[in-house]
This record gives structure tokens, C-alpha cells and sequence, in this order.
């Protein structure tokens, strides 16, 4: 856990950025400001050449933090409502097969990318597995990752201002409302969450710390062992460190690279979010979930971000948990597939 003196001074930076911008977006008013702050700052530090690094034991602690928070909000009702989804997770899919070959053709027929590029570019997720993919193929990787990181920080910083422009009068929630679980409870659930996270990454599960998180919370949530929120003061800091996560993404990345990926990248948001914001208008209208809640499920931002987003706006976590887990699964099935379609 300690840090070595060349990178004592890029997370000192990051951490003043982040928490500094943190408060001011929460001063003048920015939808989902722990997390839109410190993203758009740090990333923009980056990008001018500010040295910053996130430690790897802060990013796994604050996914387990943000698991843990979406686990003490799924109740038995929250699940009942699952016989609810299936319309939702179908619409979800359709959705993620019409973004990926909208935004190819348009990366392919706009911008010149080859087919490669262009596919992996497109796909609405699952950063990590498609970089590991494109060491496979022909595909330009610094491209391609600026491309699929912009989407992720447009996402976030673009789907709270919808929402909030939606529901002018929602106030973000920094943690769940009700009693906070006692110290102890605290120590018990988020130590067994860890364990449980790190034997999913063994497995090789999609954001396995997260998922610890919530599956080890949500067990003595409902069961009632150790009931309880997560209190405010772990969970704030944890959505700014989240925000200072998006934006340390972009340390090192040149003003001539950023050009060139910055309109593509827009492009692939755009259509992203029509086809997203479609498909969630339309589930809304068989099934009784608020059409906040449904956009942040169909957003193809990431699984944490989005899992941040909706604890701060009051979504229901098994639902917002069940479409971005589902959503990168099924990303995991058929990115191949098509790899291999455009191969042949």
C-alpha cells in the first residue's frame, strides 16, 4: 500500500483537484457535482500535462464502498419487481446491437477508421475487454482508447444535466436515507465484501469488487444480519475519488491525439445516447420504473459510474445493477462474434 516517491506528488494533485472541484461544483449547483467536478477537472488537468495517478488500493476501495451502498438500498420489494425486467433487459440488448453498428458505419464512413477501430470504438462498454481484444486485431489502441474514454467522461458528465433538466427539482442523494450500520457492521460487511470481490476477480467477473460490494451488503441487508445504510461519510469521498478515477484517464494524452478522437468520440456518444434514451422511453411505457431511473440503466457508461450515478439520484440498485452487469456480459458474447463476422 505504500506509494513510492515519484508518485506521491500525481496523487497529491489528483486528490486536491478532485476534492477542491468536488465542493465547487456542489457551491454552484452542478447535477451530480461529486462526480461531475472532479471528473471534469482532473481531466482537463491531464490533458494540459498535470502529473496524476490514483492508486490501485483507492480505486479498489472505492468500488467496493460504491458495491456496498447499492447493496443496502435492494429490499424485498425492490426485488419483486424484477418479474418486471425481462421487456427492459431485451430492449437493453437491441439497443446495444443497433449503437455498435450506427456508430462503426459512422466511424468507418466519417472519419476513415478501419473496420477494426471502428467496431471496437463503437462498442457502448467494457473498456477493459475490448483494449485486451484489440491486441488481437489490426486495431489503432490509442485511438480507440481516447475515443472509448471520452464516452465514459461525456456520459457522466451528460447524464446528470438530462436528468436534472427532466427533474429540476431532484436533489442528488450523497448516501441512502435511513440509520447507518454501526461501526462493526461496517468492519464485518465491507471486509467480507472485499473477500468475496476478490475471489470474483478470479473468476473473472465484470467489475468484481463492485459486485462483492453489492451482493455481500445487499445478503445482510435483506436478511436483516447487519441492517443499515452506508454513512455519507465514506460515500462522499468515494463518488470523488469515483470522478478522480474518469479523469486520471486522460493523464498523458496529447492536444493532437485528443483532436483527432474528439469529434468521433462525440459522435459515438450522440448516437449512444439517442438510441439509449429511445429505448428507455420506450420500456417506460409497459413497465413502472420513473424514465430517470430507466436512463441511467440503458446509458453504456461505466458499470461504476453509472452504479454512482444512481445511488446520487435515488435509482433502484438491483434494477441499475442487473442492466449494467447484464449489458457487459452480453458485450463479452458478442464482440467476438462480430470480430469474427468482419474477419470473414
Amino acid at each position: 500500500m505504500q506509494l513510492p516517491p515519484s508518485q506521491l506528488k500525481p496523487v497529491l494533485y489528483a486528490l486536491v483537484l478532485g476534492f477542491g472541484s468536488a465542493m465547487a461544483a456542489l457551491a454552484i449547483g452542478f447535477p451530480a457535482p461529486f462526480l461531475t467536478g472532479p471528473a471534469l477537472v482532473v481531466s482537463l488537468a491531464g490533458v494540459v500535462g498535470v502529473p496524476l495517478f490514483m492508486p490501485n488500493f483507492l480505486r479498489n476501495g472505492v468500488f467496493v464502498v460504491i458495491g456496498m451502498t447499492m447493496g443496502a438500498g435492494v429490499t424485498p420489494e425492490t426485488v419483486a419487481t424484477a418479474a418486471k425486467w425481462p421487456l427492459s433487459i431485451l430492449m437493453l440488448f437491441a439497443g446495444l446491437i443497433v449503437i455498435m453498428i450506427v456508430s462503426a458505419r459512422f466511424l468507418r464512413t466519417m472519419f476513415g477508421y478501419d473496420k477494426y477501430t471502428a467496431l471496437l470504438s463503437a462498442t457502448p462498454g467494457h473498456l477493459s475487454y475490448v483494449l485486451s481484444l484489440s491486441t488481437e486485431t489490426k486495431a489503432d489502441i490509442p485511438v480507440l482508447s481516447i475515443v472509448q474514454t471520452m464516452r465514459v467522461l461525456t456520459l457522466t458528465l451528460a447524464v446528470p444535466f438530462i436528468v436534472a433538466l427532466v427533474y429540476p427539482d431532484l436533489e442528488p442523494r450523497f448516501a441512502l436515507e435511513g440509520e447507518s450500520i454501526t461501526l462493526s457492521g461496517l468492519i464485518i460487511v465491507s471486509s467480507v465484501a472485499l473477500c468475496v470481490g476478490l475471489i470474483l476477480m478470479k473468476l473473472k467477473m465484470p467489475a468484481a469488487l463492485l459486485m462483492g460490494g453489492l451482493i455481500v451488503s445487499a445478503f445482510f441487508h435483506v436478511t436483516e444480519i447487519l441492517p443499515g445504510t452506508i454513512p455519507s461519510w465514506l460515500t462522499s469521498p468515494a463518488f470523488i475519488l469515483m470522478g478522480i478515477l474518469i479523469g486520471t484517464r486522460f493523464n498523458g494524452a496529447t492536444w493532437s491525439l485528443l483532436r483527432g478522437a474528439l469529434t468521433a468520440s462525440l459522435v459515438v456518444t450522440g448516437v449512444a445516447l439517442i438510441v439509449s434514451g429511445a429505448s428507455a422511453l420506450i420500456v417506460g411505457m409497459f413497465i413502472d420504473v420513473p424514465p430517470a431511473h430507466l436512463l441511467i440503466a440503458f446509458a453504456p457508461g461505466g458499470l461504476e459510474t453509472m452504479a454512482a450515478m444512481g445511488i446520487m439520484l435515488d435509482a433502484n440498485p438491483a434494477f441499475i445493477a442487473a442492466h449494467h452487469v447484464l449489458r457487459i456480459m452480453f458485450l463479452t458474447a458478442i464482440i467476438p462474434i462480430a470480430l469474427r463476422f468482419i474477419r470473414d
